[in-house]
């Protein structure tokens, strides 16, 4: 048995990099991970099975890891038992986190001794191949609020001087990333909305820490959101308008019916922004 876990991510920006290789298709954008996140424990079986949170759950995502990872190992299959506190399909990340996380156990299971760049390709490939995300990996992989601003470098980051912090969210339903990635006419508003962003996340990079820096971000995720077009349920709409009525900033959670912000609101579930990244358990 062989254990890991990886966290979650809130994505706050991205554009759609495509490409026909898909360790080369990718996003760019700003995100961050927070504590809670996805544990995987991994053993041999007589065939595979995904378990979440205790029930069997059909996840591709997942078994195109563990089909490239055990494909010269002669075993028959492998159980996959993945738990988290985070919901699934809102937004948070948790198909990357649940195959990067699998990846580092099986890797560790079958003594393969690939470094964690090659497993993080490998749950990022299983990502594309699926339409379940495109850059959640990255930041996964590293830790911390990110922005990644170099095409076709799907693990390329650069890391925000922005402190771990109480962050609050609320989701009110998911959003289906495939939908969304096979929409081209919705693709390309994305990401001339994301162009914009990206402009403003470039000057950031050098920023010196402050407590205005995450706000900063924040307003440019808020604005994406708006211009991109996904930004439309009026239940995110109104909480955002709210908060932003009491003196603070919020955005939408990509891809996600759901709110974040640094300001506590009515409703809203504490976490935490954190710098940790995917990691074995021993």
């Amino acid at each position: 048995m062989a254990r890991a876990y990886a966290p979650g991510n809130i994505s706050c920006v991205f554009k759609v990099i495509r490409h026909a290789d898909p360790a080369r298709m990718h996003s760019l954008g700003m995100g961050f991970t927070v504590k809670e996140g996805v544990e995987a424990i991994v053993c041999k079986s007589h065939e595979t099975a995904v378990l979440f949170n205790g029930e069997r759950i059909n996840f591709p995502t997942v078994r195109a890891v563990v089909k490239r990872l055990t494909q010269k190992s002669g075993i028959a299959g492998v159980k996959v038992e993945l738990t988290s506190p985070l919901p699934l399909g809102c937004g948070f990340g948790l198909s990357g986190a649940a195959s990067l996380a699998t990846a580092y156990a099986l890797n560790e299971l079958l003594s393969s001794h690939k470094d964690d760049e090659a497993l993080a390709m490998i749950a990022h490939v299983s990502e594309v191949e699926n339409r379940t995300g495109l850059g959640d990996v990255c930041s996964q992989y590293h830790g911390g609020c990110l922005v990644k601003l170099k095409e076709g470098s799907p693990l390329t980051a650069d890391r925000l001087p922005i402190a771990e912090q109480p962050i609050y969210y609320r989701y009110f339903g998911p959003i289906q990333t495939s939908e969304v990635l096979a929409n081209r006419e919705q693709t390309l508003r994305i990401n001339r909305a994301a162009d914009v962003a990206l402009n403003v996340l470039k000057t950031l990079t050098d920023a010196k820490p402050s407590a205005d820096l995450f706000n900063a971000c924040c307003v440019a995720s808020k604005h994406f959101s708006v211009e991109s077009g996904l930004l439309s349920d009026a239940r995110v709409i109104d909480t955002i308008t709210h908060i932003e009525a009491e003196g603070g900033v919020a955005s939408m959670i990509m891809l996600g019916n759901g709110v974040f912000s640094t300001h506590p609101f009515q409703d809203a579930v504490e976490t935490k922004l954190v710098h940790n990244p995917a990691r074995l358990i021993s």
